[in-house]
């Protein structure tokens, strides 16, 4: 019977280390735009001097990048595992960038959903030819936002009332794939039974296609999602 080859922690070093200070990834936090990992303290102090990744070179945000950062506590108990002494080593320092310590005195009385999975949405004027209100519902100078997925459509209306300065009578219709959602759907419901099942959603990560491909590359999200709005329609 064939031995089990074993593998060294070298082998693993291209996935669990830094790609900025070259370390083994300490507290590992993704980037949510591009899913690069970086060592907290790193991707904190680069995002002093840039917006943009390290890695990549892509915008990760306009204004605050550090919104757009999320710690991985499963790839640090798996590299806690993999690296001997390396939890012993880390655990004593408890090296936190100033940023967070300001952050985190007020976390729990000022949360305000950032501890929250957050999800991406376009938010496009629907119009409908010749119907009234569509002088009134204008499209939004900045439509891509970044909200909690427990924000819901009503929510998301009120939102869109106040960027468009409508009457308070004036009610919106928001929609996904045409179809109009409830004031209580949550951002995330809609995006799991509404957006991700949705097939043409889907292009492979090799090749960009959205049919089948010859790369048997991962399929994934077309992203953000996109929320339509309009005046309401009465049928009745």
């Amino acid at each position: 019977m064939a031995t089990q080859r074993k593998h060294l922690v070298k082998d693993f070093n291209p996935h669990i280390t830094c790609y900025i200070c070259k370390g083994y990834l300490i507290k590992p936090t993704t980037v949510t735009e591009c899913l690069h990992t970086f060592c907290k303290t790193c991707i904190v102090q680069h995002f002093e001097d840039s917006n943009d990744c390290p890695r990549c070179g892509n915008q990760v945000h306009e204004t605050n990048p550090l919104e757009m950062l999320r710690l991985d506590n499963t790839l640090e108990e798996i590299i806690f595992k993999l690296v001997p002494g390396l939890r012993e080593h880390e655990s004593p320092k408890a090296d936190k960038p100033k940023v967070d310590e300001e952050c985190d005195e007020n976390e729990e009385d000022k949360d305000y959903h950032r501890s929250d999975p957050q999800i991406a949405i376009c938010l496009d004027c629907l119009r409908n030819n010749g119907q009234s209100g569509d002088n009134v519902v204008k499209g939004l100078m900045k439509k891509f936002i970044r909200c909690s997925t427990r924000v819901t459509v009503g929510t998301i209306k009120k939102f869109l009332s106040l960027k468009l300065k409508l009457p308070s009578s004036y009610e919106l219709d928001v929609l996904c794939n045409g179809e109009i959602m409830g004031k209580d759907h949550t951002m995330e419901f809609i995006y799991m039974t509404r957006w991700r099942l949705r097939g043409e959603n889907f292009r492979c990560q090799n090749c960009s296609s959205s049919q089948v491909c010859s790369q048997d590359g991962t399929f994934y999200q077309s992203y953000p999602m996109v929320l339509q709005y309009r005046p309401r329609i009465d049928f009745g």
